[in-house]
């Protein structure tokens, strides 16, 4: 693991040494960065996502750390002794840190499956109503007369594009919470 303090920051973000530090950092499991200035964090979380390219994730419980959640992918609040602010400016919410686990790799994995589902659900949906249309023009020698009605149009989109996310998104569990918690490594098989 690599530890690093402000005022080290403060060298590093100012001397241009940002490529050693991410060099230092792409060898280390983890890297921890604390006594940091609300900027510095956002400022190291930017230099992550613009140089390696990679998905960032950040995690704070105070006001503090309103600009690291807001300039990361996926910014995760916790709710407790210093306010509300990192909850509000976060996508995801918890009350403590031990539901991180949880959240990651349970409603992650459940999150990711169902998600790859429903696109492979919407372009087959898609195909199939376009591919109607198409042969439907050579039966009418093209026409440009339609085959539904605008409203029954209207109906099949509202229909077949609000009710199966909502089924999808209460009952699509492929594997159970128990089995995740157990398995982290399942997370990365839909990947």
């Amino acid at each position: 693991g690599l530890v690093v303090d402000g005022r080290t920051l403060n060298i590093i973000l100012q001397g241009g040494l940002e490529e050693k530090f991410l060099a230092l950092a792409r060898h280390c499991r983890a890297v921890l960065c604390c006594r940091a200035t609300p900027l510095q964090k956002s400022m190291v979380v930017k230099l992550v996502r613009r140089q390696l390219k990679a998905m960032t994730l950040s995690i704070g419980d105070g006001a503090n750390d309103v600009s690291m959640i807001q300039a990361a992918d996926v910014g995760i609040g916790i709710s407790g002794q210093e306010g509300m602010q990192a909850v509000m400016a976060s996508d995801f919410a918890i009350s403590r840190f031990k539901h991180l686990k949880k959240l990651l790799l349970v409603h992650g994995h459940w999150c990711y499956a169902r998600l790859a589902r429903m696109v492979i659900y919407f372009f087959y949906k898609n195909v199939c109503y376009v591919n109607l249309l198409f042969w439907y023009q050579f039966f009418c020698g093209f026409s440009g007369s339609t085959m539904v009605d605008y409203w029954q149009m209207i109906f099949f989109n509202l229909f077949f594009t609000s009710v199966p996310p909502l089924l999808f998104g209460a009952l699509d569990k492929d594997v159970s919470a128990e089995t995740l918690l157990r398995l982290p490594e399942l997370y990365k098989s839909g990947q």
